[in-house]
């Protein structure tokens, strides 16, 4: 009785301690997709409030991307391939500076919505999308329902989704452009309860390893995850709810 009273103890110390890490791998994922947010919109401000800089990348009067313009707006998508790819031979340090790298980057991407829309318009949609995301992450943390499965439909989304993004910068069309917005934000949506159940539950997996070095790449993939989530949950929101200049 007395050797099962001590092994129970011990189950229970080593759950608290899971819990425990738990939460701080949760609160580094968090954080540190709030610093890329931080940085992405004051790159974007910074540079799509100053027409002189904004000149660089867009026509000010139109907001038609230069060549350079066309780099700055598929240089995110590229440096996401990049990522996953180098995550393995990167340290977590240098894969959070390359995060950082990559949100600046981003607020290049996105700088023109500070000519397109109205600041009050931008700060309503971000307001919205942030209660939105803060509710979607927080059921797809606690919910017992295993989602796992929207994975593969969700990517699936993804991909059309950017497909008809990328027809539609000739075709100029507000209708798909309006269906593309409805459907991108669903998207995004599921995406956020999907990306952080698996954030935790990747981290249950592995943290009896207690491969600290491990975990913490982990933790900047996973708010790299959330953060393209809010971004393009916010973008296709702002297309259908923001007033333009």
């Amino acid at each position: 009785m007395a050797e099962f009273d001590t092994i129970r103890t011990a189950a229970g110390a080593r759950a608290a301690q899971i819990d425990e890490g738990l939460r701080a791998h949760m609160n580094k994922v968090y954080g540190t997709m709030s610093v890329g947010m931080l940085i992405t919109f004051a790159v974007a401000w910074a540079v799509g409030s100053n027409p002189a800089l904004l000149g660089i990348f867009r026509n000010p009067a139109t907001l038609q991307p230069n060549i350079l313009g066309w780099i700055v707006m598929f240089a995110p998508l590229g440096m996401v391939f990049a990522f996953d790819a180098a995550i393995n031979r990167l340290s977590a340090a240098g894969a959070q500076l390359f995060f950082y790298v990559f949100a600046s980057v981003m607020g290049l991407s996105i700088s023109w919505i500070f000519a397109a829309f109205t600041d009050f318009s931008i700060a309503q949609v971000f307001l919205v999308t942030s209660i939105a995301f803060a509710g979607l992450s927080l059921w797809g943390y606690t919910t017992k329902k295993d989602i796992s499965g929207w994975g593969s439909f969700l990517i699936m989304g993804v991909i059309g989704i950017m497909v008809a993004v990328i027809i539609n910068i000739f075709l100029q069309s507000p209708a798909i452009m309006f269906a593309v917005s409805i459907l991108g934000v669903l998207i995004f949506a599921g995406l956020t309860a999907y990306d952080t159940q698996k954030i935790k539950n990747t981290y249950l997996e592995h943290a009896h390893h207690g491969d600290s070095e491990w975990l913490g790449k982990a933790a900047i993939m996973g708010a790299l995850n959330l953060y393209l989530d809010f971004i393009n949950m916010f973008l296709f929101l702002l297309h259908l709810l923001g007033n333009r200049e």
